[in-house]
Formats: C-alpha cells, sequence, structure tokens
C-alpha cells in the first residue's frame, strides 16, 4: 500500500503515559503494556474506534478500565487491533507474548549474543506491544525489566534509573501454551523517562555487559553519568567512544547552547544491528563498528567514524528528540540536520588537533572532500535512477527505504545552504527561535525553515523547493573574458533533470560561491560585481564567502543569470561552486591547462582537489574511447607530479588529491557503461601514473614511513594516508622493491590503518605472496568480528588478477566460511554487498553470473532480514546504464525476484520501481 503524505491526519487518540512490564525469555517475552489514552478532540469524532498498531503478537489479556474485554469486543488482523466502543478517556491494559529468538529481522525485540536488544525506528514498537506506533503520538515512559540474573545482570531502558531489586523465582504468570517456569534467581529494574517521546526512541537492553564510566559537569553545573556498555573483554576498546562522547557534549553546549537533559547517557554496543546506531533517548543502542577503537583492530577512518557516529546520535538528542518528526516523511528534519550537525563537529575536532591554523583550515577541507565523495558516489546516482525523491518524499511503500543517502547525505547539504545563506550567527538564531517554538513537539521541515527565516528576515519560499523537487540540479557556466574592457562575463545557467513523478522542474534557490584565480600569476582577483539583466547592469552586494573579498556566493534563483567582474587585470579561470557550496553538478568546459593551474594555484582547497578530479575523469574517459595513456596523461602526470612535491601542503590533503574517483563515480559520467572497459581505462591511467612517478611515489613511502607510538590524531593520520596511498601507486609497478616494502610493512605494522593497506596493496599484485598475506591476516584476526568483515570485504572486492578465476567462485568460496553468517548484517553487508555495489566489473561479468548470485542472495537474506535485503536489491536499480547484453540478463535477474512469493514489501518495492523505471 501506497502512503502519501497528502493523506496525513493528526492521530484520533492520544496517549499520555506508559507502563511497560517485560518478562524476558527467549521464546516467551511477556509484554504487560499500560497506557493512558484519550481521544483527540482534534482529530477524532466521538465514538471513534480505537486501532492500535500491532504485528507478530500474541494477545493474552485485554482490558478497558479494569474490564476484561470478551473476544466480540474487539478484532485482530496482521497489522492491527481494533477496539470499536471506548470511552473518551481510558486505561488500556494488554498482556501479549512474543518470540524474540525468532526475530532474524531485528526489528522489535530480538536476541544477540544471549542478549535482548531493540530496534524501533521506524516501525519496530508495534512487534513489541500494541499501540499507535507513529511518531506524533508522543508518552512518558515507566518501564520495568524482569529477566533472570544470570543470564541478563544488566537490565537498561530510557531515561533515569527509578528502583531495582531481586525476585525469587519466575515472576510470569501461568497460561495455556505458556513456557515453564524458571526456576533460576530473577531480578528486575524499573527506568523513567521524564520527557515525552514517539514509541520509535523506545529502548531496553538486557545482557551479560560490563560499563566504562565517567562523570561530568553540564554547562549549567548538573553532574552526570556517562556509560559505555560492551561485553565483558571490550572494554579498553571504548575510551575513544567515550572520548568522543564528552567532546560531542561540549561541542554543543558551546557552538548552540545545547545542553544534555538527563542524569545519565548510555551507550551500547551490539554485534547484530541492522543500522550504524540509534539515537533512542539516552540510551543509545550501536554497532559495535561504531565503538570499538583499538588500533590493532581499527583503522583511522574507524576512529573518525566512531567519533563522526557518537556525535550524530547524541546530537539527536535535540535534533530528533526533543523536537521530532511529525510523520515519517518528515525523517530529513531530523537527519539531514543532524547529518549537518554532525560534519560540523567532526570538521571543529579535526581542526582543534591540528598543529596550526594552515593544517586546521586542510584538516576541514579534507572532510569536506570526504563528505563530497560520499554524497557524489552515492547519492548522485539515486537522484538519477527509479528511487529518486526528494529529501522530503511524498509516498512510501515501506518506509524503511526511504532512509537513504538523499534523506541524510543531500538532507545535509540543503541545511548547509541554509547556514551559508544566513550565516553562522544566523543559523544560531534560527535554531534557537526552533527550539523555543517546538521544544517537545512533533513538526514538520516546513516549521524548521519558517524558524530561519523567521528570526533572519528573509523570505525562503524558493528555497523550500529542495525539499519537494527531487534530481541533481546542473549549473552550466560559461565565462568570456574582455581584455579591452578589462571585464570577465559569467552566465549560469541551472537545470534540473526530470524525475520519477516530476517531469517538469521549476528553478531552484541555489547558493554559489565563485572567485577568479588568474591564469598566469595563479592570484586570486578582488572581485566587483553586477548583474545583467536585459540591457541593464547593476552592481550587486554579494554575501563573502570563507576566503573573503575574493569569494563571492552568487544566489541563482532563476534559469539564467549573467554576472559581470569589472577591474580584472588579466585573463581569469572561474573558481566555479568552492567549498561545494550546494550539492549540483557544474558543467564548464576546462582544458587540461586550466585544470592545471587550478589545481596548482585556487585558493579554496576543494576547488584545487575538484580540478585534479575532473583531470583524472577526463583522462579516464579520453583512455576509455581509445586513447593511449601514455599520449593523454602527460599533462596530468606533470600535474601530479608537481603536487607530490609540494611539501608545504598537509599530507592528509595530498592523499586527497591522489585518490583517483570510483568505477561507480566515472560510470555515472557516461551514458552506457561497459565496466570490464571502464575498469581497464581506469587501471590504465592508474598504472601510467605509477610508472611515471614510481621514484617519486618510493620517495613518498620511504620519507612518512617514520617509527611512531600510535595516534589518530589528523596530522599523524594524515602523514599514514599519504604513505599508504603512495605505497599503493608504487606497488602497481609490480616492482620487487615495491612488493617487498608492502610485505614488510604489512609484517611490521602496529596498528591496523598501515597493515589493511599493505594488505590492499598487495591483492593488485596476484600470486603466492598475496595469498600468504591473505592467510595469515585471517589467522592472526580470526577472532575478531570487525576485522573479519574488512578482510571478507577486502576479498569481495578484488580486481581479478590474470592468473586467478572469477572474484565471484570466492566469494562463494567465502560464504562457507564457519565465520560468514547470512544473520548478521555487518557480515552480509561487508561480503555480498561488498561484491554487488563494489566490485564493477566483476559483479557485471559479461555472463550474468553475478545477476543470478544477487537474485539468489536477495532472495535468501530477505526470508532473514527484509531491510538488509531492500538494500542488496538497489544493486541493479541503475541497469538501464549497462550494454543492452547486461540489461536484457539484470532484467531476467530483477522479474525473478519480483515474481517471487513470499517476498517482502521492502524488496518488492525496490524491485518493481526499478522494473518500472
Amino acid at each position: 500500500m501506497t502512503v502519501h503524505r497528502s493523506d496525513y491526519t493528526p492521530p484520533s487518540w492520544l496517549v499520555d503515559d506508559v507502563r511497560l512490564v517485560f518478562d524476558l525469555d527467549p521464546r516467551h517475552t511477556q509484554v504487560e503494556a499500560t497506557l493512558s489514552v484519550r481521544r483527540n478532540p482534534a482529530a477524532a469524532p466521538p465514538h471513534a474506534p480505537l486501532v492500535l498498531d500491532g504485528e507478530q503478537l500474541e494477545l493474552l489479556e485485554l482490558r478497558i478500565d479494569g474490564r476484561a474485554l470478551d473476544a466480540g469486543a474487539y478484532r485482530i488482523d496482521e497489522r492491527s487491533l481494533t477496539v470499536d466502543r471506548v470511552p473518551e478517556r481510558f486505561e488500556l491494559h494488554t498482556i501479549s507474548r512474543i518470540d524474540p529468538q525468532a526475530n532474524t529481522a531485528l526489528s522489535g525485540l530480538y536476541r544477540s549474543n544471549g542478549g535482548y536488544f531493540t530496534q524501533c525506528e521506524a516501525e519496530g514498537f508495534r512487534r513489541i506491544t500494541w499501540f499507535p506506533d507513529r511518531p506524533d503520538v508522543m508518552a512518558r515512559y515507566t518501564v520495568t525489566l524482569r529477566a533472570p540474573r544470570e543470564a541478563c545482570p544488566v537490565l537498561l531502558s530510557n531515561g533515569n534509573l527509578v528502583d531495582a531489586g531481586s525476585l525469587a523465582h519466575d515472576p510470569r504468570a501461568r497460561t495455556d501454551g505458556g513456557a515453564d517456569r524458571d526456576d533460576r534467581e530473577w531480578h528486575w529494574a524499573t527506568w523513567h523517562d521524564p520527557f515525552p517521546k514517539p514509541s520509535y526512541l523506545f529502548a531496553l537492553v538486557a545482557a551479560r555487559l560490563v560499563a566504562t564510566e565517567r562523570r561530568l559537569r553540564t554547562r549549567s553545573g548538573r553532574d552526570v553519568l556517562l556509560q559505555v556498555w560492551v561485553e565483558p573483554g571490550n572494554e579498553a576498546r571504548t575510551g575513544h567512544a567515550m572520548d568522543s562522547l564528552e567532546r560531542a557534549i561540549r561541542w554543543d553546549e558551546q557552538r548552540f547552547g545545547l545542553e544534555l537533559d538527563l542524569d545519565r547517557f548510555m551507550i551500547v554496543a551490539v554485534g547484530d544491528f541492522n543500522m550504524g546506531a540509534m539515537e533512542n533517548k539516552g540510551l543509545n543502542i550501536f554497532n559495535a563498528k561504531y565503538v570499538f577503537a583499538d588500533p590493532h583492530i581499527a583503522t583511522d577512518h574507524d576512529f573518525a567514524a566512531v567519533e563522526s557516529v557518537v556525535g550524530h546520535e547524541y546530537f539527536h538528542n535535540w535534533t530528533g528528540n526533543r523536537v521530532t518528526c511529525r510523520d515519517w516523511f518528515q525523517l530529513t528534519l531530523k537527519e539531514g540536520l543532524t547529518v549537518f550537525r554532525d560534519q560540523e563537529f567532526s570538521a571543529d575536532m579535526l581542526a582543534a588537533r591540528s598543529e596550526d591554523a594552515a593544517s586546521a583550515a586542510s584538516a576541514r577541507a579534507v572532510k569536506r572532500i570526504e563528505d563530497v565523495r560520499v554524497l557524489r558516489s552515492a547519492q548522485f546516482p539515486e537522484d538519477a535512477g527509479p528511487m529518486a525523491h526528494p529529501i522530503r518524499p511524498d509516498a512510501y511503500e515501506e518506509i524503511n527505504n526511504f532512509y537513504t543517502v538523499t534523506v541524510y547525505e543531500k538532507g545535509a547539504e540543503v541545511i548547509r545552504m541554509l547556514h551559508t545563506l544566513v550565516g553562522r550567527d544566523g543559523f544560531r538564531r534560527g535554531l534557537d527561535l526552533y527550539f523555543q517554538r517546538h521544544d517537545g513537539q512533533a513538526v514538520t521541515c516546513d516549521e524548521f525553515v519558517s524558524a530561519i527565516a523567521d528570526a533572519n528576515g528573509l523570505a525562503l519560499e524558493q528555497f523550500r523547493r529542495w525539499y519537494s523537487q527531487a534530481g541533481t540540479p546542473r549549473v552550466r557556466a560559461r565565462g568570456h573574458y574582455d581584455a579591452t574592457a578589462r571585464r570577465y562575463t559569467l552566465e549560469l545557467e541551472q537545470h534540473c533533470p526530470s524525475a520519477p513523478g516530476q517531469p517538469d522542474k521549476v528553478p531552484l534557490h541555489i547558493p554559489f560561491a565563485v572567485g577568479l584565480v588568474g591564469f598566469d600569476d595563479g592570484r586570486d582577483r578582488r572581485l566587483r560585481i553586477g548583474e545583467r539583466v536585459g540591457d541593464q547592469t547593476r552592481a550587486l552586494a554579494f554575501r563573502a564567502g570563507e576566503t573573503g573579498e575574493h569569494t563571492a556566493v552568487l544566489e541563482l534563483t532563476r534559469a539564467r543569470h549573467v554576472f559581470v567582474f569589472d577591474d580584472v587585470d588579466a585573463m581569469p579561470i572561474a573558481s566555479l561552486a568552492r567549498g561545494f557550496s550546494a550539492p549540483v553538478v557544474v558543467e564548464h568546459d576546462y582544458d587540461d591547462t586550466a585544470l592545471a593551474r587550478l589545481a596548482a594555484h585556487d585558493s579554496d582547497p576543494f576547488n584545487r582537489w575538484e580540478a585534479v578530479q575532473r583531470f583524472l575523469v577526463a583522462s579516464i574517459v579520453a583512455v576509455l574511447s581509445g586513447a593511449e595513456p601514455a599520449q593523454r596523461c602527460a599533462p596530468l602526470v606533470r600535474t601530479i607530479g608537481a603536487l607530490l612535491e609540494d611539501s608545504a601542503l598537509d599530507p592528509a590533503f595530498r592523499e586527497q588529491l591522489f585518490t583517483l574517483p570510483s568505477e561507480g563515480f566515472v560510470a555515472e559520467q557516461l551514458t552506457v557503461v561497459d565496466p570490464g572497459a571502464l575498469r581497464a581505462a581506469r587501471n590504465g591511467v592508474r598504472r601510467y601514473l605509477a610508472e611515471s612517478l614510481a621514484a617519486q611515489w618510493a620517495d613518498a613511502w620511504s620519507s612518512h614511513a617514520r617509527r611512531e607510538p600510535y595516534s589518530p590524531d589528523p596530522v599523524s593520520a594524515g602523514r599514514r594516508a599519504l604513505k599508504n596511498v603512495a605505497l599503493a601507486y608504487w606497488v602497481d609497478t609490480q616492482s620487487d622493491d615495491a612488493i617487498d616494502a608492502a610485505v614488510a610493512q604489512f609484517d611490521a605494522a602496529d596498528n591496523m590503518t598501515d597493515r589493511i593497506a599493505a594488505l590492499q596493496a598487495l591483492l593488485h599484485t596476484g600470486g603466492e605472496r598475496r595469498d600468504a598475506a591473505i592467510a595469515r591476516f585471517a589467522e592472526r584476526y580470526g577472532g575478531e568480528p570487525l576485522v573479519l568483515d574488512k578482510w571478507f570485504a577486502l576479498q569481495a572486492t578484488m580486481h581479478r588478477q590474470p592468473a586467478d578465476g572469477p572474484v565471484l567462485q570466492r566469494v562463494r568460496e567465502l560464504m562457507r566460511h564457519p565465520a560468514y553468517s547470512a544473520r548478521n548484517p555487518n557480515r552480509v553487508r561487508a561480503l555480498v554487498g561488498s561484491f554487488c555495489n563494489g566490485n564493477l566489473a566483476e559483479f557485471h561479468a559479461a555472463d550474468g553470473s553475478g545477476y543470478a548470485f544477487w537474485s539468489e542472495q536477495v532472495l535468501a537474506v530477505d526470508a532473514l532480514n527484509p531491510q538488509i535485503a531492500s538494500r542488496l536489491a538497489r544493486a541493479l536499480d541503475r541497469w538501464r546504464k549497462f550494454t543492452p547484453d547486461r540489461q536484457a540478463k539484470m532484467r531476467e535477474a530483477l522479474e525473478r525476484v519480483s515474481a517471487h512469493r513470499p517476498l517482502s514489501n521492502d524488496v518488492r518495492e525496490i524491485v518493481e520501481k526499478s522494473l518500472a523505471a
């Protein structure tokens, strides 16, 4: 069933208080729920029926105001419980039974390694008890957990601990078909959350865990307790997560004036989790990969990801919990805003830990580049495919399918544009007004934009189109320099391709940052700007960008603008969309010379990187079209070589400059994709860079291969990044010295960053030394699940070497490895997901074997966990971009999955939209 945003109606019934009692058992957990319910006079007429959501629940008892209802007084179907005649205000009491052990979907209450955990976003609470499971029904919760003490010594829920104690025996009432009593000692704990919250923020944890703790005094002088709960033996790996949490709390106090509002804040790590983490009020449940940060098992990227995700989930305490979504169409209200906040937090933390102002600026630029890489590699393709949707969708069939990079990452870019338009102080004023108006409410994206607009006296009606239009806008730029008049004219045209259900688009409000770089001397020009409208040119007051008077933030609001830059003393090169000021594709005909100049001199570090990326993409596409690498890439080699020798550049920034665009990103620039040919062209460019600069790569590796105690700080991480990208290029020359260096680094590394980088370089060599390293890695880390995920993923994304068989053959062998489990989302993502989504040429083998494997795995995983299966299903949603022979085979695979019964709504929506594209 399709749900439409236009059909929203307020809830008929409101719930003020919820009292829950859980008697936890692997197969027969009993849930007693008491709800204080009242009719919503703004929505429901008198005598409206009570309809509660519920799935996979066995109802044992139903009472209203203490009176048991007979079977004729209510109706139950697969999704709901309906009671026809209820008072205006009443107390609803239910007892239900659920089976956590059978819950492989990991939505609701489920088991993991002997413990009990919950995941209720988006609609998991209905698998726990009967409830109006929608985000605009907010209630206060009091929760009592009862379980055998030995099996579950730790009992946690949202809010503050009220009381705890012991029980002599199993407290469950005997019911027909119920479990036998458990004679072990039981215990109980009661928790109370003082803040109203929607049911999706409910959480409980009952398991054998240990905590690391820290006391913290908030800005207002309150003492609070921070806890990170993990399975015994993992305590030493939580220090970075705890430090990140404290930094996030302090940053939110200083940057936005927002303070932790509970007496304690808890993070719990679990090995089986569909997502990265969940912001349940006061009790965040995390995928363990975003908690553990030990240099022996975690890379520099992992350390950064832990800090980012810890920050993200903590920041939800206000942007998502205190103010939440009215309905799931407003998901970007909390997610886009909170992604922006965690990006700013990470950038500030990197800058704060840098050596000086220059390295701080570089660290911010590297963070921005990393965020844009994600957007371009994942969100831009989504915007161009059958699942394209605005950041605030208008319709969905399965809400779990809309936890997308569009809602999150593009949503964050929309927030960033607002931040650009009103400035840092103006954005803070807007956020203050937002909380002043809406604290404790479930609201919409429009109400957020209104707060920003009203706090700054702006009209943002046109800007709101970003919330309703799908697709990636394109800005076409044309420039002309008149030397006699000392005038540069820049014409900018915006258009947005059609998207499903949106054939016609209207102009957006786009902040577009521009600078002018001297063609000969590379210096920024001071900007004096006018805008030409018809025959008239008027002086333009512009907002300065981050580089001050040398960057203008132009506001594009029409399909076409013409800007005139006066007093330009020499031919300039336009530096466009500086800092990636808007999530758009910039179309401009730079030649190699202009790109080389920008790469060498642009004062905007993002556009300096962008120039190199354009250079690389142009070279790969040219080689794909038949050019010889030696002929096409000579100017590129000179540019890369100069940057490699420029010691004034931060090492982390140089690593970004030298990292090739992914095959997937290049594929999106092509009309028709032949994945094998694309891989050959990209590898050809890479090998030419490697061989042409072999001595410099070797020198860059050796000069940064210093032995020093491991630290994840940005300076040390930057040196490792540059060293390891240099090693990878050097190994690509296949020289014995380079391979010896990689093996030596692999064996001697005292941290996962260096060891896995060496292994990854060796994967491109083939032969016995590669295979021996793969085996030694598995032997060394056989007891480390998160490291084995890396091991699986590396092999799933290998490029086939001449002596190898198909990578799919290796993937199938790895699926028989004792450590592989289709029930564990991390493992499925690492092996099956990495192959289908991250190994373009091997997955899209011409014989269609990858597509047959895809359909087999989508159906197998769908039977266990529809959310994970639907994400895997997305691997074929761009099937029309490929060669006709591949299209036919992909369509067959999609039709095979579509015809299968049973099939979850999650997967069905993906494959049917893909086929209909």
